[in-house]
């Protein structure tokens, strides 16, 4: 997917409202739905974008988001039947949705034949916890990068830098292109970012919007 999307968010609480806010900052388009009377209450408090309240698993009321125009939607409740069901009831509804669900568990390859990605957030928080309690020298990099982004992402077809070398791209300063597509080797001048391929790349949050332009297209 490239440029901006419009994303429905189930579940409004912790996991779900951070990834709210973090992309509209992006400059994404975010609707969020979410039943609590009191989570919609705190988020009503200083969330300016669309905030439907209801359940997500009702078809009429992730009708109101404009489902049928979104480009994704992620059910991140704290229930993994919950977001299991709002999935596949956006899919019924709109068969090109992209789904993303938010699990209970580390193991979630089963949950893969019913929703396009699955993510389990704990097990990130898990392992920044470990760190910390071990006073580890090798760290998480969830814990240790501050406001770096450490993103991997795959080259677009069609975008400015596809197929180019990177000594032949023009990326703003602040950004650092880290693997090569196979990720086996550090990303020297002469490395292509060939489409389709995927790059660990570590960037400044004020120049992501142009790298992601380069990228993605």
């Amino acid at each position: 997917m490239t440029g901006n999307l419009d994303i429905v968010i189930a579940g409004g609480g912790r996991v779900g409202f951070q990834t709210a806010k973090i992309l509209v900052d992006l400059g994404h388009s975010v609707t969020i739905i979410e039943q609590d009377d009191g989570v919609v209450s705190d988020i009503a408090d200083e969330w300016m974008a669309t905030l439907i309240q209801g359940d997500a698993t009702d078809p009429d009321v992730i009708e109101q988001a404009d489902i049928r125009g979104a480009d994704v939607i992620a059910a991140l409740t704290g229930e993994t039947g919950m977001n299991l069901a709002v999935c596949l009831a956006a899919k019924e509804l709109s068969p090109e949705i992209r789904t993303v669900a938010r699990i209970d568990r580390a193991v979630g390859e089963s949950y893969t034949r019913f929703v396009d990605a699955v993510l389990f957030p704990e097990r990130a928080g898990a392992r920044v916890a470990v760190d910390e309690i071990l006073g580890s020298d090798v760290q998480t990099l969830a814990g240790v990068t501050g406001s770096l982004d450490i993103m991997h992402v795959r080259v677009a077809e069609g975008a400015p830098a596809a197929g180019k070398q990177l000594s032949d791209v023009r990326f703003p300063a602040g950004v650092l292109i880290i693997s090569d597509g196979d990720g086996d080797r550090i990303a020297r001048p002469d490395t292509t970012l060939t489409p389709g391929s995927r790059y660990l790349v570590a960037l400044e949050p004020d120049v992501a919007d142009e790298v992601m332009k380069l990228i993605r297209g």
